[in-house]
């Protein structure tokens, strides 16, 4: 298959796919992390190539549930979060048979439609939480493939005891946390090939 993975720098998805046989390219603003197929730039510049699949993961910032909240201080920032919803439901609507849409909890349930499916990392071996939600086309659930207990001492390796994202405030933050773990990547090669 010719598999596009938009809105990716890290390589995760496309290189899982890779390794599945087949031609696999990122695309993204920004370079890619990780040697490999990657096309630097907007995603619409190449959206109608002839892909068989694509798998989105659209920039949550303006998206998330948990920045939401500053649409109303700042009002500004809605014409941010509308034009964010015109980019999902672009890559949604793409003439590719097979889609999938990845993003956290956030406004694209209720101005779009609701997910498909949430799947959580602990599903797919990885002992942290973090709600992903799925909006899919001509795609099957993915099949959690190694679920893992919750910790004896109540959270996520990645959560605080309250359940907050431990993760302190750095300028790669957002980077850290947008990258698919790489459990996910796998199941989504394996299961949509």
């Amino acid at each position: 298959m010719r598999v596009l993975i938009a809105c990716e720098f890290s390589g995760r998805v496309r290189d899982a796919f890779i390794k599945q046989g087949h031609e696999a390219m990122s695309c993204d603003l920004l370079p890619t992390d990780q040697p490999g197929p990657h096309y630097q730039g907007d995603v619409k510049d190449i959206l109608n190539d002839g892909w068989d699949l694509m798998i989105a993961h659209p920039p949550c910032t303006y998206l998330c549930s948990s920045g939401l909240h500053w649409n109303k201080r700042r009002p500004e920032r809605q014409q941010l979060t509308d034009e964010a919803l015109s980019f999902v439901r672009t890559l949604l609507n793409a003439d590719i048979p097979h889609i999938a849409v990845e993003n956290p909890i956030g406004c694209i349930s209720t101005q779009i439609r609701k997910p498909d499916q949430c799947i959580q990392p602990w599903q797919f071996g990885h002992p942290e939480s973090k709600t992903t939600c799925l909006w899919l086309k001509n795609l099957p659930l993915l099949i959690a493939t190694n679920i893992l207990d919750k910790p004896s001492y109540g959270y996520w390796d990645n959560q605080t005891p309250s359940g907050q994202n431990k993760l302190g405030p750095s300028k790669d933050r957002w980077k850290m946390r947008s990258m698919t773990y790489q459990g996910i990547a796998d199941a989504m090669a394996l299961q949509w090939s």
